[in-house]
């Protein structure tokens, strides 16, 4: 592989521009900047999540998902460029209904908590959503390949039922959402 990353202080992006993997440049406040920018949220958001889980099975899990976000990021610092795989999809969707088999069917909405790593899964679910949304706003302008979207979209419901799996395996109830009374 080489040294891909022999200087990190470059001064290119000193002018409010910034490089992408074609060497092309573009504006650091650019709908595609943002979107990669969200992606790599994400993957350090998992990585703090991953800091508090102990179960290989989830670990090995999200640490596939890690290297996924990663190719995610790779699509976007090069337009026309596709890393994602359908298997990488279908990956998402088995681990979904693995674990969701093992849980209760929801009868009421669940707010995030219970367990401190059930509730960093919930962060990571809404850090997920925001950057399944700047994929969106980006689609609108500029062509990406379809499944990253598909592939955040999975991600997310996949982090829903990690935080009820979590708090399971922590011996914690779900935490159910309580309608306010309304006022008498």
């Amino acid at each position: 592989m080489g040294h891909r990353l022999s200087r990190i202080v470059t001064r290119t992006g000193d002018g409010g521009e910034t490089g992408l993997g074609d060497g092309s440049r573009v504006a650091k406040d650019s709908a595609r900047i943002e979107a990669l920018g969200c992606v790599d949220e994400l993957n350090s958001q998992l990585g703090l999540l991953l800091t508090d889980i102990a179960h290989d099975d989830i670990r090995a899990c999200l640490l596939r998902v890690q290297n996924d976000l990663f190719d995610l990021g790779g699509e976007l610092s090069i337009p026309g460029y596709e890393m994602l795989t359908e298997d990488q999809l279908l990956a998402l969707e088995a681990w979904l209904e693995q674990y969701n088999a093992a849980l209760a069917p929801l009868k009421e909405f669940i707010i995030p908590g219970g367990s401190r790593a059930a509730a960093q899964a919930h962060v990571v679910r809404t850090v997920c959503r925001r950057a399944e949304r700047s994929l969106v706003r980006l689609k609108a302008h500029d062509a990406l390949p379809a499944l990253g979207t598909r592939y955040l979209n999975r991600l997310s419901d996949l982090l829903f039922v990690l935080a009820r799996v979590l708090n399971q395996r922590a011996g914690l109830p779900d935490v159910q959402w309580q309608r306010t009374p309304p006022p008498a």
